[in-house]
Parts: structure tokens; C-alpha cells; sequence
């Protein structure tokens, strides 16, 4: 037998062994804790069980309103939101930890060459030294410490995907709640001024009467005090205006001294969304995905914490040429090559790994606890906006006949005070009674375009 070859066979031997011990993983494999999901929501018996759906396409849900200039302004939130850029660009960071991860698994190799000249002992001319290299070293995954690594890089990037899709869907929804929230403070800007201008016209009257000997100067008072007052009242409306035109362009990365809107002059669409919405659409939610993702992580970790317990094994292989000679530097005789495994344990860190271990676990209960929240708080979203779909609904026609009857009993008191039968108070309550059902009116409208925002949110973005 040729003894040169021994010491390779040896480290032939090593290898499958090792590739033999790599095929298990210390810690727990990852299971998905089961949660105690009602089939049915408390606001509607007609959902069905769920199974997960986040990655599905949740299309753009913001057309069901009805309105360009909504589509428009969200077009321009996809493409230049910093908040958007921003989980954009910590996707593709948790993409690279990925591939970093996953390059634990092969092997390195580096090349080397140096050319050197000096003295080797005392009394000895100089001489040179010519070297050329090639190594390779990998550390054998024997307890599957780098596997779950992968297995966390994996799961920390699909959260990371998940959480750039639970942002972009709360900036669309932020975007959409603040327009059509302008929306409606146009319109009831639009309102205050014709009331405005209704009260103007009223003091006159008023003054003429008063000149007149008709009415005494207490009537004239009064309608004064209610012109001021709507005057007012348009003055709040407008910096209401104006504070969300200057968050609709802060979600769009513009300076608000460079962004404008012009008055809204049509009321979009308000969508009915169906109540008997199947519940599958509800773990489409990515914030819930993102959750259960870093779950996964968090397990993974358990993993890599205990395989730091057990001895770490590196096969390392180097071969390549050395010589005094730069002519003769790559033959035969100046080869040089060696090969041989490594096993280094820890034997003593005053209990490091073990405190590294218990604080894996916590990390893990941890986060199934705050799964088990974030799919809580997603069913309540989901019930809180069904109810306030259906009851603002209702409360919307109350309110509408209200509107309508102030509207009437206001006519009726200005004809009569007209005629001189009735004083100018009943005319002051009554459109007082006006103004009051118009804003709640309007008040109501608001939060109906705020919850069908929240319901379409709550549910992944879709329906």
C-alpha cells in the first residue's frame, strides 16, 4: 500500500461521516400553533372556515369608491412613498441575510500568492521565496445549527415580505381615509358658506327692519352673533382643510408647499361591502402573516442556540507550490498540499450558551403570544367595521330625515318671521337646527368612508 495515500483516505473517511451526522437538526421543529377560531363572527353567521390566503393579490381596492383624482393620488403613493421605499428596501435587506445564511452550507475557497525575500538565520545570504496557494475549509452542519439559520433567514424574509405588504396597505389606507375625509370637509365647507351667506343676507334683513322700527336692536344682535359665529365656522373648516391636504402630501413624499388639491365637487361611491364576506379573506391579512413568519424565526432559533452545545467539525483542504526559484517555482518537487478535519468544543463559558438558550424560548413564547394578539385584533377590526357599516347605515337615514326636517321647519320660520307673525328668535333656532343636522349628517358620512376603509383594511384589502 502506498503510505501517501493514507493520510487522504483518513480524511476521505471524515468527510462521509460527517455528510453521514449532518442529516439531523438540534431543536424543535416548527409547528403552527392552533388557535380557537370561532367559524362565524358575532356580526355575521355567514363566514366560512379560513384557510390562509395572504399571498393572493388584493388588487386595487380603492376604485371602489369611485373617485380619479383617489385613483390618481394612489398611484403616486406606490410609486414614491418613503414609507413604501423604505419596507422596500428592508425586504431586500432581509433577502441578503437569506443568501448569507444559506452560504453556511458550502464550502469556501480562497487563493493566495506572495513572493517574499530575506534572511532565514543568522550568517545566511538572502534568498527568495515564491508561493501560490489554493484552500478550502467547510464547516460540517453535523447538528444543523446552519440549517437553522436558513430556516430563520427564510422565515425572517417571508415576514419581511409580509410586513412590506402590511405597510404598503396601511399608508393605501391612510391615503384613502385622509382624502375622502377632505372630501367631506369640502363639502361641508361648501355647506358653512351658504349658510354663511344665508345668515348675511338674514342680517340685513334684520338692519332694515330694525331701521324701520319693526324690530328691536336685540333681533339685530342675534343676527349678528349668528353670522360671526358661521363665519367661524368656515374658518375651522378650512384649517381642517388644509392639515389633511398637508398629510395626503406627506404620504406622498412631497412638500406640502408644493402639493395641492382643488375642491372636491362630486362625493365618491360608498361601496356596501357584502356582510357575509367568507373569513378567508381575513388571513390574507399580512400583518397576521408577518406575525406567524417571525414566529417561525423565533423556533428556528431555539436551534441555533442549543447545536452551539455540541463540537463544531471544519474539513479543511490546501494544496499549491513553494520555491526560491521564480523558474522552476511551479513543478513537481515544490508542491505542497495538506488535508485533515478540525473538532473544537466550548468546554466552559460560566453558562453563556445555556442563558442563550432560555433566552431563545422566551423570544419564541413571546411571539406566539403576540401571533395570538395580532389575530385577536384582526377579528375585532373585522367585527368592530362590520357593525359600524351596518348601524352608520341606519343612523345615516336618521340623520338624512333629520336634515330634511330642519330644512322645512327653517323655511316655515323665515316665511313667518318674513310676515312679522313670529319673532326673529324662532328664526335663529331654527336655523341653528339646520346647521347642527347638516354636520351630523355630514358627521356620519365621514365615518362611513373611514370604516369602509378600516373593513377593506381589516380583510386584507379586498373582499
Amino acid at each position: 500500500m502506498n503510505r501517501t495515500t493514507t493520510p487522504l483516505k483518513h480524511s476521505l473517511s471524515a468527510v462521509f461521516i460527517a455528510a453521514a451526522l449532518a442529516g439531523c437538526a438540534i431543536g424543535p421543529d416548527y409547528v403552527k400553533p392552533k388557535l380557537d377560531i370561532p367559524s362565524n363572527f358575532k356580526e355575521d353567521g355567514r363566514w366560512k372556515t379560513a384557510e390562509p390566503q395572504d399571498a393572493m393579490p388584493r388588487g386595487d381596492w380603492w376604485t371602489t369608491f369611485q373617485d380619479p383624482t383617489l385613483n390618481g393620488l394612489m398611484d403616486t403613493l406606490n410609486k414614491q412613498s418613503p414609507t413604501i421605499a423604505q419596507a422596500e428596501a428592508q425586504y431586500r435587506e432581509a433577502q441578503a441575510q437569506l443568501r448569507q445564511a444559506q452560504a453556511g452550507l458550502f464550502p469556501s475557497l480562497s487563493a493566495n500568492a506572495s513572493q517574499s525575500r530575506g534572511v532565514s538565520s543568522p550568517g545566511a545570504g538572502t534568498s527568495n521565496a515564491y508561493n501560490l496557494g489554493l484552500s478550502a475549509s467547510w464547516e460540517v452542519d453535523l447538528w444543523g445549527g446552519v440549517r437553522r439559520e436558513v430556516e430563520a433567514g427564510k422565515a425572517k424574509q417571508q415576514a419581511s415580505e409580509a410586513q412590506l405588504a402590511a405597510i404598503r396597505l396601511s399608508s393605501q389606507a391612510q391615503l384613502a381615509t385622509a382624502y375622502l375625509q377632505l372630501v367631506v370637509a369640502d363639502r361641508q365647507l361648501a355647506n358653512l358658506r351658504d349658510s354663511e351667506k344665508a345668515l348675511g343676507e338674514a342680517l340685513k334683513l334684520t338692519r332694515n327692519q330694525f331701521a324701520a322700527g319693526i324690530v328691536g336692536d336685540d333681533a339685530v344682535a342675534s343676527a349678528e352673533s349668528q353670522w360671526h359665529t358661521a363665519q367661524a365656522a368656515v374658518v375651522d373648516k378650512r384649517l381642517t382643510r388644509a392639515q389633511l391636504e398637508h398629510a395626503i402630501a406627506a404620504q406622498l413624499g412631497q412638500a406640502p408647499a408644493s402639493f395641492g388639491l382643488p375642491p372636491a365637487t362630486e362625493t365618491p361611491h360608498l361601496p356596501q361591502i357584502p356582510a357575509g364576506l367568507p373569513s378567508a379573506l381575513l388571513e390574507r391579512r399580512p400583518d397576521v402573516a408577518a406575525a406567524e413568519r417571525n414566529m417561525a424565526a423565533a423556533n428556528a432559533q431555539i436551534g441555533i442556540a442549543k447545536a452551539a452545545f455540541f463540537p463544531t467539525l471544519t474539513l479543511g483542504a490546501s494544496g499549491g507550490y513553494r520555491g526560491s526559484s521564480f523558474a522552476d517555482w511551479v513543478t513537481l518537487p515544490n508542491r505542497i498540499w495538506s488535508i485533515g478535519p478540525s473538532l473544537a468544543l466550548t468546554l466552559f463559558d460560566a453558562g453563556l450558551r445555556s442563558a442563550q438558550t432560555d433566552q431563545a424560548i422566551a423570544s419564541y413564547d413571546a411571539s406566539v403570544a403576540s401571533y395570538r394578539q395580532t389575530v385577536l385584533a384582526a377579528l375585532q377590526g373585522v367585527e368592530d367595521n362590520l357593525s359600524a357599516q351596518s348601524l352608520l347605515k341606519e343612523e345615516s337615514g336618521m340623520q338624512t330625515a333629520s336634515l330634511a326636517a330642519a330644512k322645512r321647519a327653517e323655511t316655515i320660520a323665515m316665511n313667518q318671521y318674513q310676515a312679522g307673525t313670529v319673532a326673529y328668535l324662532n328664526v335663529l333656532s331654527a336655523q341653528n337646527a339646520r346647521i347642527a343636522a347638516e354636520n351630523n349628517l355630514w358627521t356620519v358620512v365621514n365615518r362611513q368612508y373611514t370604516g369602509s376603509v378600516a373593513l377593506i383594511a381589516a380583510l386584507g384589502g379586498r373582499w
